[in-house]
């Protein structure tokens, strides 16, 4: 598939927001690739060829996040594509959750998230189109690791919101899409990386590739999906959780 679609992707100097910027690029899309690493983000751009867009933002700031919608506008002239994958993990048993703890997790993965889709909404309410694609996370849909509790219930608040904003704009606009993309355990630095430490995803059993994921999200971006899981079997899961707890999904 070749498009000319221009993509804006958030946390995109590394793991899962590089490799869809590398596999969007080959196939003919415009990108524009946002972190806080400067470095990593060149590099990535570069991988990418000329019809790459490096913007260094910080996206806990809205200010930032309205940057990037006005530099991408300056360089594409549109957005299609609006991709919030900016997130951070946290290792912490929910006993042992501090204020500054959930205050992290807010800020970094629902915050983020909402600065997006705000920031974005009124060009494509005028445009008439566009999609958002929230990266969520299997635990926003079962709590199963007590130790990812807060980073869970982040994931649970976002995945409630992006359905809220498709209710909300689609009764004006039917044309914009919110889309939630959820992985499970994936071989990216995220487990290193959460506060307080963790385990390294990229050693645990069934984590699953960035490229994998990054081709779920061309996927998502190519079928407008409202709801998208990257492992086979990921619903029957949820389904056998909740009923293992007596819960009716």
């Amino acid at each position: 598939m070749t498009d000319n679609k221009v993509i804006v992707i958030t946390g995109a100097s590394s793991g899962i927001g590089a490799a869809t910027a590398q596999v969007l690029a080959k196939r003919g899309m415009s990108v524009v690739l946002v972190a806080r690493r400067k470095p990593e983000l060149e590099t990535v751009a570069a991988q990418c060829g000329k019809n790459a867009l490096a913007v260094v933002a910080d996206v806990t700031v809205r200010a930032d996040v309205r940057r990037v919608v006005a530099e991408s506008l300056a360089r594409f002239g549109h957005i299609d594509v609006w991709v919030n994958n900016d997130g951070v993990g946290i290792t912490r048993m929910p006993s042992q959750l501090t204020d500054e703890d959930i205050d992290e997790m807010m800020r970094s993965n629902v915050k983020t998230a909402l600065y997006g889709m705000q920031e974005v909404l009124p060009h494509f309410k005028e445009r008439g189109a566009g999609q958002v694609i929230n990266v969520s996370s299997l635990l926003g849909r079962i709590p199963y690791v007590p130790f990812r509790s807060a980073y869970g219930g982040a994931k649970h608040f976002l995945n409630a919101l992006t359905a809220n904003f498709r209710a909300e704009v689609q009764q004006t606009h039917p044309g914009i899409q919110f889309s939630i993309v959820s992985p499970g355990v994936v071989q990216t630095e995220f487990g290193v990386k959460a506060m307080h430490g963790g385990p390294d995803s990229r050693a645990l059993p069934e984590s699953q590739r960035v490229e994998e994921v990054a081709e779920v999200i061309a996927g998502a971006i190519e079928s407008r999906a409202a709801d998208v899981y990257t492992r086979a079997g990921a619903r029957d899961r949820i389904a056998g959780y909740y009923a293992s707890v007596g819960v009716d999904p």
